[in-house]
Formats: structure tokens, sequence, C-alpha cells
């Protein structure tokens, strides 16, 4: 027997950054939208602690960067294992990393959220789901008692060992642990000042970074030894690793947090089980090197978002929720990949003592620099896209434009997050084709302010004629500025992205 009863159209489990991204994404299209958190309130845990270039730029195309580099800082360098990379300046606007702690994101993203009007139901842990032919069914274990929800879609983004993953039976095959790091915010007032950021030891390593005056994020990692998960981490754990490393506490005390975490890397076999997604930490886990978690966590929310609203909105068929399996699965198997290669290089021993000066070596080649740069930043991640213009698949480079209503940039059109129609050669045809898909795409004629658009791992290309810029700020389709458009090409990119045309 089919449900009538809907409470809304997503419900999110996890108020974490990539669900509440994932929520602003789907209200900024329409769609309501309810995240359920399973705590009373936000921890204020500092966790992760920054966000590289494509990450900002997602926050650029939405409007909503500066907010978040009014509270972070901008750092010129990046690390692989703790060595050091170089950043290009001409492959972003924002080339360099973020320096910012999760709990500033993650308040940043809630206000924004409440901006758009989503609902956060906090106190709300996931016990039960049930799908049908119309949609999923959530039972919900509360501070009041049981509750329920209905809705069309459910996305779990409830971390690593989600709740929502293992109701839907989806399998997360991977590699165990060999080592544990422990990790705190506490006042350190013995540290030398000529302190390098991190120390390799014989047992493993041991990091200190300052994020506010006065209290340090410390680092300890050591290697063959992997207590149960489920033992709660403490200060004084942390204050014995570091003396077994250190040979000192460097005076530590008055804990902000501490947590463990180590270099166990699963990825979930399939991010779609029916109406049920997966994203963020719920799809993936990996040693967290080069700080890449919450970074493709909110990318997968961006590739998500649109494609659901489309869906919900009944402008696209159920088949479009297939490309993002498709496109961000493999994404998280290259981080999963070299998170494991950064893990092998901070190894203590000198067979990796060897390793690390031969690997730093190398990076001093720009070839190298670049493509170890591109792991962290995400910038030349192409998906699969027909075509064979170069821009296809890839990114949208930020050009500068000039339009009939003055200068703009190309991320600032996707502000809306629409699809984009950019026409930068005032082609009849290209505008022709458009008309089909007004009620759910944005027609810019512009002209480009610049005669090359530079494209990370290749280098400068022609500005092109045309482009049909998915929100997540991917091109779906592209034509050279010159000879005509390939409107046929055109009309079946548009078909598979945005949907079939509406008939009168």
């Amino acid at each position: 027997m089919g449900h009538t009863r809907r409470d809304a159209d997503v419900v999110i489990a996890g108020a974490g950054p990539t669900g509440l991204m994932l929520a602003c994404e789907l209200r900024l299209a329409g769609v309501d939208v309810v995240v359920v958190e399973r705590l009373a309130e936000r921890t204020g845990e500092s966790r992760a602690g920054g966000m590289h270039s494509r990450s900002l730029e997602v926050l650029d195309q939405r409007g909503i960067l500066d907010r978040f580099l009014a509270v972070g800082e901008l750092q010129p360098v990046g690390h692989f294992s703790g060595l050091y990379l170089d950043f290009d300046e001409s492959e972003s606007r924002h080339p360099y990393p973020l320096m910012i702690l999760q709990s500033a994101i993650e308040r940043l993203l809630e206000e924004r959220a409440g901006e758009l009007g989503v609902r956060v139901r906090r106190s709300c842990e996931v016990q039960e789901v049930r799908q049908d032919e119309s949609g999923v069914t959530v039972e919900l274990g509360t501070a009041q008692g049981p509750s329920t929800l209905r809705a069309r879609y459910l996305v779990g983004c409830d971390g690593g060992r989600s709740t929502v993953r293992k109701l839907a039976g989806i399998d997360f095959p991977g590699t165990e642990a060999t080592m544990t790091a422990l990790i705190g915010d506490v006042e350190l007032p013995d540290l030398p000042e000529d302190y390098v950021w991190v120390r390799r030891c014989a047992g493993g390593d041991f990091s200190a970074i300052a994020f506010e005056p006065g209290w340090y994020r410390v680092i300890t990692s050591e290697f063959d030894q992997v207590p149960d998960r489920d033992e709660p981490p403490t200060f004084e754990q942390l204050r014995a690793s570091l003396v077994r490393l250190a040979g000192t506490d460097f005076g530590m005390h008055s804990p902000r947090w501490v947590s463990r975490f180590n270099d166990a890397a699963r990825q979930a076999a399939r991010y779609r089980d029916g109406r049920v997604l997966l994203a963020g930490d719920a799809a993936h886990i990996h040693f967290p090197a080069g700080g890449q978690g919450l970074n493709m966590g909110v990318q997968d929310a961006v590739n998500l978002g649109w494609k659901l609203a489309s869906v919900v909105r009944g402008q696209a068929p159920e088949s479009l929720l297939d490309s993002y399996h498709a496109e961000r699965h493999p994404v998280a198997e290259r981080v999963l990949h070299n998170t494991r290669a950064q893990s092998a290089l901070v190894r203590p021993g000198p067979q990796t003592d060897a390793l690390r000066e031969v690997f730093g070596a190398l990076m001093v080649f720009d070839d190298v620099n670049r493509y170890l740069r591109h792991l962290l930043t995400a910038l030349d991640i192409r998906y699969p896209a027909d075509g064979d213009h170069v821009l296809a698949g890839r990114r949208v480079p930020d050009a500068d434009l000039k339009t009939p209503d003055g200068a703009t940039r190309v991320h600032e059109l996707l502000h809306a997050g629409r699809p984009v129609l950019l026409d930068l050669s005032g082609s009849a045809a290209v505008a022709a084709v458009a008309r089909g898909w007004a009620d759910r795409l944005d027609l810019v004629e512009a002209r480009s302010e610049d005669d090359v658009w530079p494209v990370p791992a290749l280098g400068d290309i022609p500005a092109p004629g045309a482009l049909l810029i998915r929100p997540d700020g991917h091109v779906a389709w592209a034509a050279a500025a010159d000879g005509a458009p390939d409107t046929s090409a055109l009309r079946t990119a548009l078909t598979t992205w945005c949907g079939p045309v509406r008939r009168g």
C-alpha cells in the first residue's frame, strides 16, 4: 500500500559539514529538507582544520566564501605527508589552503542553512529505515520518545560509523588500521620557540600547530598498536604518548578536546541504494593526511545536491542519481590511494627516512609538485563527459567576463545554484536551443576578458565560444570559439543533465 504522508522531500542524517552543505544546496533549489542530528548541540570541537582550493571555489560559486575568509587564515604552503608543497596562483582565484577549524565551518554552514529555511532537528538518532516505491520512512529515537519521518529520499551524512549505511546494508570494504594517532587541543607553555611543526621519532611522530594564541593542536602518531575503537581517548593517554615520543609533555595542560584516529581506509561499495544515498565520511574514511576528508565531503554534497533536487522537482529522471556514484566514487578511491601512500611515508624507521629524502628531492620538480598538489586540491578532477573539448567534464575556470549588465566572473553566475549556458560568441543557435530549458537554466551572453583560460594540469587554453556549466561548476558541454557550435550535442547534454524538454 502506498504512503500519502510526507514530512519532507529529503531527510539528511548528520549536521556536520557534509550534511549542512547538502541541505543548503537542496534548499537553494527549493527542496523541502530536514536535517536530523544525534547530538543535542554542536560540540565546538575543532576537528578538521582547513579547506583546499576546490572547496573554496565551491563556496565562492554560492556567494558565501567571504564569511569563511573572515574567520580563517590563508596559508601559502601545504604538505604531502609532512613534505612541503608549493601552490600555483595561476590555477585558481583561491590557490592557497584556508586554515579554519571544523567547528567554525559547521557554525557558518548552519547559519546559512537557517537563512535558507532548512529545518535542523537535534537529539534525533536514526534507528530504522524502510523504503518503498514512493519514499522512505525513517524511525527516530528522540528525547521525547520515538518519532517517524517520511520523505522521498534519505541521505546518510552521519560519519564513518554511519547508521544509515549499516541499515541500508551497504558494504564498507577497505584496509585495517596499522597505527593510531591521538589529537588534542591543549595549552603547551614549554614548547621551544624554534619548534618545527612536525618531528619524526623512533616510534612515530608528533606535531604541534598553533591555532590561537595560547593553545595548540597536538597530534601524536604511533605505529603497530591499535586500541579498541570503542575505547574512549583521554588526556592522560595523549600526555603519555607525547612523553614516549618527545621525552617531555612540554607542560601540556587544560585540554579543550581529545580524540583519536587511525589509517584505516574504507569506501562504500555503492553510494546509492534505491532512495538511500551516502555522502562524506559515511561513504569513505581514510588517514586524514593533507586535510582531504572534510573537503571531499563538501564536494560530495555539491555534486549530489543539484541532481537530487532536479529529480525531486520532477525535472530530471531518477537515473540522474546514478551519476553521483559514477563521478564521486573514483574521486574517493584516489584519495584513499594517496592517503595510504602518505601513511606509509610517515612510518618510522631508516628505510622510510631514506624514502622521504628521495621523495622530497623529487618534489622540487614542477611536474611532481603539480601532481601531488592536485591530489589535495582536487582542481584537476574531470568527470566523464561527452565531447572532445578540453573543458568537458572539468571544473570551469573563474574567468573575468563582460556582460550587458557590467563586469562579472564565471563563478558569480552560479550563485543561484542553477545550470548556466554561457554564450561567449553571441550565437543565435545556442540561444534558440536554450529556450527549451528556460524553466531550469540561466542563459548568459557575455564576452571573455581574456583570450586564454588557465586549466590545471593542462596550462592555458583558448577561451571557449560557449559552455554548459552544471550547478556544481563542472562543464557538461563546450564549444570552441571558432566554428559553429554543435547544437545537437548541446541538446543531448541538456537532456542528460537538465532533463527532457517540457512540451508546451
